[in-house]
Parts: C-alpha cells; sequence; structure tokens
C-alpha cells in the first residue's frame, strides 16, 4: 500500500536520516564499505520512518536473532542445539553488527551452515544406498515448532534419516496413485473402444525403485542449490531479520527482489512472455502468454527446455542448475532488445531462438466482468472480478484499475444490469490512489479513509468528485486474503451504507501503508557507480482508518452477511503473523449516508442465512473446513505403509464427499468477450492461435463461476435488496 501525496512509488529519503558519524563512510571501494552502507541505511531508515518509533537497540537485537535463526534454518534441519548455542553469544549484537558491517553472526552462520549442508549431502549418500523399511512402526514429526535442534549426532542423522524415508514413502504413494488412475483411464478406453497401446505398467518394485532414486536426486539438487546462496542472500537473510521486528511488511529488498515487486505493482513486465518452471536441472516453458513476443514470435513451444540465454554483445548464459528466479532475470529484458534462447525440445532436437522482447501484460491481475443469470432469478448481474489493486506508478497516462473497472462498470450498464457484484476476495492490495478513487465511482464526493502517521498527523483522503459511475445496488465480496486497499474499499461502502459487504468471518486486517524508498542516489549521498545497485527499502510508515474512526489494522472488515469460507482453516491473517502492528481508533469524520438506494440489512442477513442453511455446498465447505482443521493439527505422520495406505484411503473418501466440483448450470454467464477482450492486441495472422487459448480461458472462467456458491448466493441477496427497495418506494407512495 502506498502513501496517496507521493507522486511514485520510489521515493528518496532525505540525507538528514543519517547522521554525520553514517555519512564519512558513504564511499564504496570495497564489499565491506557497501555493507557498512547499507546496513547504516536501513538501521537510520527504520529509526527515522517506521510507524512503531522504536530504536535499533538491545532488545530488537533479541528478537532478530530470533527470527534470524528461522531464515536460516526454520525447519531445525540443519543446525545442531550447540550450532544455536554457539551463535546466541551474538543475540545482543545484531544492532552492532548492523551499523558496523562487521558481521560475525552471519560469517559464523554461513560457515556452520554450509559444513552442515555438506554433512546432510555425505549422508544422503550413505543412506540412499539401500532402500528403506516401510514395515517398521515408527512416526516423524513435520512441524518445526514442535521439535527442537538436535542434541547429538544420532539424533540429527535420525531426523534426517527419517525424513528422506518419509519423502520417498509420499513419492512411492503418488506412483502407486498414477498408477491406479491409468488403470481406470484403460478402463474407460477399452469400453470406449479405444485401442491406443497402452503405456508399460511398473511393478511394484520399480515403483519402489524409482522413488527411491528420484527423492534422493530431488535432495542432492536441493543441497547443491543450498550451496548456491551467495552473500547477498545471506545479507537479505541478515538485514530482514531485522525489519521483521518492526512489523510484517517492512523489508529490504535487494536489486533482484525490487524488480520482482515493480512488475508485481504494475501488472507488466518487458521479456518474452513465457511462463517457465522448475524440471530436475532444467527451466522448462509451461505456458506461452497470448499475445507477448514468444507468442507472436510462434518458434518457442510448451515443454521446451532453455539450455542457455544470450543477449547481445555477451556470452551465453548457461541455465542447467540455475534456480528460476535467477534464470528469468537472464531472460528478461528492455523492450525491444532481442534475446537468443538455446532450447531443446521433447523430441529432442535442439534449436536456436531469437525473440525480440516486449511489455507482457499480466491478464490474471487486471480487471474483468461478465452478465450474470440466474434461473430462478428475474434478475441480470454485472459481476466485476478485481485480483489486486494495480497502478503504474511510473507512468501516470497507463492503465489502473479504477480506470479498468470504470469501463467494465459503463459495459454493464449497457447490459441494462439491474445490480453490481465486486468481487475482492484473494484480493490483497495494492496502490492505496485505487481505494480512494474507485470509491469514488460508487459514492458522490466525502471522505473514503484516514491516514495517521508516524508524527500522529492525521490525513483525510477523500472523493472530490461528485459524479457517480455506478448508483445502483451492490454488494462486494471479500475473504480472509482480501487486503490492505481492498479493505479501506469495503470499509468505506460499508461506513457508508453504499453496499452490502458479503463473504468470509473476516478480511485480512493489513491496514498500514508502506513506501518503497530507493537506496540510489542523492538522497543517500551514495557516489556509486552506474552499474552499482543497493536496492530499496519498503518500510511501513502510516497507518489506516475508517471514517468511522476504526482501524483496519489487526481485525479487518467484518462482512455484513457472513457466508461459510473455504480458507477459514488457515491461519494466514494479520493477526497471526509476527509483530504486527494493534489495532486502535481515532475520531470518526463527518460523512453522509448513501440515500438514493434503501434497504434492511438485519433482514437480508436472515433470508440469506435460511438459503445457507439449506445449501449443499455452502454445508461442504463447513465439513471441509472443519476436517482440514483438524487434520492441521496432526502433524506426526506415520512411516509405515500399512498404516499410511489406510489413513489416505480414508482421507481420499472424506476428499472425494466434500469435493466442491458441481457445476450450478442455472448460472448463466454472458458478456465474457468484451471483458477478456479489452487488453489484449492480436493480429490477423495471429486469430486463430489466439482463438483456440481464448476459448480455453472463456470456459475455466464460466465454470469457476459457476461452481461458485458464494457468487449464486450474492445474486440472490443483490434480488433481496431490490425487493426491499421496492416495497419501501410503494410504501412511501401510499403514504403520501
Amino acid at each position: 500500500m502506498f502513501q496517496r501525496t507521493l507522486s511514485l512509488i520510489i521515493i528518496f529519503l532525505s540525507f538528514s536520516a543519517l547522521s554525520k558519524e553514517q555519512s564519512s563512510v558513504l564511499v564504496p571501494e570495497k564489499p565491506v564499505a557497501r555493507e557498512k552502507i547499507i546496513g547504516n541505511i536501513i538501521k537510520s531508515t527504520l529509526e527515522n520512518y517506521h510507524f512503531r518509533k522504536v530504536e535499533v537497540n538491545n532488545d530488537v537485537s533479541k528478537k532478530a536473532f530470533g527470527e534470524f535463526l528461522k531464515k536460516f534454518d526454520y525447519g531445525k534441519q540443519f543446525f545442531y542445539q550447540k550450532d544455536v548455542d554457539n551463535l546466541k553469544k551474538y543475540e545482543f549484537k545484531i544492532d552492532d553488527q548492523l551499523a558496523s558491517a562487521d558481521y560475525k553472526l552471519l560469517n559464523l552462520s554461513i560457515k556452520t551452515l554450509n559444513q552442515r549442508i555438506d554433512e546432510a549431502e555425505a549422508f544422503r549418500k550413505k543412506v540412499f544406498k539401500k532402500q528403506f523399511d516401510f514395515n517398521k512402526k515408527e512416526e516423524f514429526e513435520l512441524d518445526p515448532e514442535k521439535r527442537s535442534w538436535a542434541i547429538t549426532k544420532k539424533d540429527w542423522q535420525e531426523y534426517w534419516r527419517k525424513n528422506f524415508k518419509q519423502a520417498v514413502l509420499m513419492k512411492y504413494m503418488t506412483y502407486i496413485e498414477e498408477q491406479n488412475e491409468d488403470d481406470e483411464k484403460e478402463d474407460k478406453d477399452k469400453k470406449d473402444k479405444k485401442k491406443e497401446k497402452p503405456e508399460k505398467k511398473l511393478s511394484d518394485k520399480e515403483m519402489r525403485k524409482k522413488a527411491h532414486e528420484k527423492v534422493s536426486e530431488k535432495y542432492e539438487k536441493f543441497f547443491a542449490r543450498l550451496k548456491q546462496e551467495d552473500r547477498n542472500d545471506y545479507l537479505e537473510k541478515f538485514y530482514n531479520s531485522v525489519t521483521t521486528i518492526f512489523d510484517p511488511h517492512t523489508s529490504y529488498l535487494p536489486p533482484k527482489r525490487k524488480e520482482d515487486f515493480d512488475i508485481d505493482i504494475s501488472g507488466q513486465l518487458e521479456g518474452i512472455g513465457a511462463v517457465l518452471q522448475e524440471d530436475g536441472s532444467y527451466i522448462k516453458v509451461v505456458r506461452i502468454v497470448p499475445g507477448g513476443a514468444a507468442w507472436r514470435q510462434k518458434d518457442l513451444q510448451t515443454d521446451d527446455v532453455i539450455l542457455s540465454v544470450k543477449n547481445k554483445d555477451s556470452e551465453a548464459v548457461d541455465l542447467v542448475d540455475m534456480r528460476v528466479e535467477d534464470a528469468v532475470r537472464h531472460i528478461r529484458g528492455k523492450k525491444g532488445t532481442t534475446v537468443v534462447l538455446n532450447v531443446k525440445r521433447a523430441d529432442g532436437t535442439r534449436k536456436s531462438i531469437p525473440i525480440v522482447r516486449d511489455v507482457v501484460e499480466l491478464e490474471a491481475s487486471y480487471a474483468k466482468s461478465s452478465v450474470l443469470q440466474y434461473d430462478d432469478l428475474p434478475i441480470k448481474i454485472g459481476y466485476i472480478h478485481l485480483p489486486k489493486f494495480y497502478r503504474d506508478f511510473g507512468d501516470g497516462d497507463k492503465r489502473n484499475c479504477t480506470k479498468d473497472v470504470r469501463a467494465e462498470l459503463i459495459r454493464l450498464k449497457k447490459e441494462k444490469v439491474d445490480g453490481v457484484v465486486l468481487d475482492l476476495r484473494n484480493n490483497t492490495g495494492g496502490a492505496l490512489e485505487d481505494a480512494r478513487t474507485m470509491s469514488g465511482l460508487f459514492i458522490p464526493k466525502g471522505p473514503v479513509v484516514q491516514v495517521k502517521s508516524l508524527s500522529g498527523r492525521k490525513e483525510v483522503l477523500a472523493d472530490r468528485d461528485p459524479s457517480v459511475e455506478y448508483d445502483g445496488p451492490l454488494v462486494v465480496l471479500t475473504n480472509r486474503l482480501s487486503a490492505s486497499a481492498s479493505e479501506i474499499l469495503a470499509g468505506a461502502m460499508q461506513d457508508y451504507k453504499r453496499a452490502v459487504i458479503v463473504g468470509g468471518e473476516y478480511s485480512h486486517g493489513k491496514g498500514t501503508v508502506q513506501a518503497v524508498m530507493d537506496l540510489n542516489g542523492r538522497g543517500f549521498g551514495i557516489l556509486s557507480s552506474p552499474d552499482d545497485n543497493y536496492g530499496a527499502m519498503k518500510v511501513t510508515i502510516q497507518k489506516f482508518y475508517r471514517i468511522n474512526g476504526d482501524s483496519t489494522q489487526y481485525k479487518g472488515v467484518t462482512p455484513d452477511i457472513v457466508l461459510p469460507d473455504p480458507l477459514a482453516y488457515a491461519e494466514n491473517r494479520e493477526q497471526d503473523l509476527d509483530f504486527s502492528l494493534p489495532w486502535d481508533r481515532v475520531k470518526t469524520r463527518e460523512f453522509k449516508f448513501w440515500d438514493r438506494f434503501f434497504y434492511d440489512v438485519n433482514s437480508l442477513k436472515s433470508k440469506s442465512k435460511k438459503r445457507v442453511s439449506k445449501n449443499d455446498h455452502f454445508e461442504k465447505i463447513k465439513k471441509s473446513v472443519a476436517y482440514l482443521k483438524d487434520r492441521k493439527e496432526k502433524t506426526r505422520v506415520s512411516l509405515n505403509l500399512k498404516e499410511v495406505m489406510k489413513e489416505e484411503e480414508e482421507n481420499k473418501k472424506v476428499t472425494e464427499k466434500l469435493k466442491l466440483d458441481f457445476l450450478d448450470t442455472k448460472l448463466k454467464v454472458t458478456n465474457v468477450e468484451a471483458s477478456l477482450l479489452s487488453h489484449e492486441k492480436v493480429r490477423k495472422e495471429d486469430k486463430k492461435q489466439w482463438k483456440k487459448d481464448f476459448e480455453k480461458r472463456k470456459k475455466d472462467w464460466v465454470e469457476n463461476l459457476q461452481k461458485d456458491p458464494t457468487i449464486i448466493e450474492s445474486m440472490h441477496i443483490v434480488n433481496d435488496m431490490i425487493t426491499e427497495h421496492q416495497k419501501r418506494l410503494t410504501m412511501a407512495e401510499k403514504k403520501k
């Protein structure tokens, strides 16, 4: 989330944030000097700009030490208790080391961790020389919170033996499941009189052997990847052990993280337009983005393995055994530049493919709409799905979510919809400016949200445009992943009584503002070369409050009508996070309730409750949540094959019984094309290839809506709103 008064997502700290003593070290000559600069900037930024107003001292250091251990060895897999005790002598020194760059804790941790990784790899070679015995009665604890660091070498090796064994057992069970599915498919093919030659089946012995080898190979690569982490990766963990003590949303962003952050918030990047993933030692293409550079060029295909990448005037970079996040950084690049990919096809042939990079629109991030009708209801509903509050802060003329939602509303009004459902479920937020401006699409001018800074000064962000884009019945959907800007919009609509908020019991509860502060520039007095990059700081500088005075922080927004939430089993809200800022209140602001539409929330709630109590889909959701909560508590698992197979069979029966796969075909979805096409530019010669992909996306869109009982219930709620409004108008007329 970002401060409205900042014109750019990237801001610069003033030089006054650094003391004279600190400013004297701002001429980097070697890595140590660079680390000292970054450490001092992080310390100064936290102390001078963070909302908490906390000094980086011994108390922060002690808490940061606990976070440091989690970041280095969260699973308590590598360190012994004696290693932790050895590191603990620096428990109160992190604050001093941050300023001095004498990172004794970090250096010792890296040395110890690499030693333990080598020992784990050596033990892997020894353990995997023979197969595991799955007839023994033994158990393995999966939850690191319920485990302790190993005291002895025997304890340590016993942990890894069970870890390896459990992984092999799960892989073996997967092969059994796949074989059973193949058998079912083969039986179906026989009934359909298909004569395709079936694949050769693996014997039980072959499946065990294959599982054994695959898991061994997986851990070999896992340990090798850990050894590939460089000092900058470890420094990021060290720095963020400190930043997270201030709150969960404050962090140091090294250059590559800052690049990812910018892409995420803008909803676009410059590259080739392909989705990649790791496949063993290789980087494989899993999807070509429609309309992107690779899609237009046509040579790159799904399942191609990218072996190396070459840019103009540079040597080819080998991508084998590289992490996917590192590989994509070599493939991304400025629009108009050419990258050459050396790929291996599924048939084993190789090819060099030059692709001219272009802007890749991340289609899944953008607002989309449809017209919904339900057989039992006499109304048409406009449905808008908004995955995030996106905005390109570098260019005000480019697209943003407010412009897109406005366009969808105009489109839906032309279809003469009777009401609108705005879906903010799973919307984790984004640009604060759009929470303000989007609220203005539904209300006349007035306050939207209050923002309090670390100085205590409060600012009211208001909609100043008296026009209203849509003035009909409105339902806003939220769940426990609706956060930040989503909560501001939902809270404002609820306070004005402009909309009925519908969804899970709570929203996420993130009510804080972060500013992204670029560490490169005159503001810090850093005299760096053009090729050097210090990254950025994302710092919590403000806190949100609704116009009724309540903070959205920690508690979130409680819906007017609560529906069963499939995510209710998860502990992923703000109040579940360590070091989150507390809830509080400020003064209520004057505002005028919405008076163009009348309904009684209690009446709507009562009618909805009756429908939900009779709805099999919602009943399944409640049972599924209860089942998952129970399963979540059972973190100790058996390593005995018979016991695991029995439990898996029982779980499968329950899961099958609770599966939410019913398509309610009473729900008719139209006007899909206009919305999905609104941001896609396709050349005439590409139409055939594009159409095939588009039809699949359209089918997925419709089916996802038909599977969703919350969508259908929200349509009934809109119908109740309209009915109540008409009754009130009729009564008012009679009184006249």
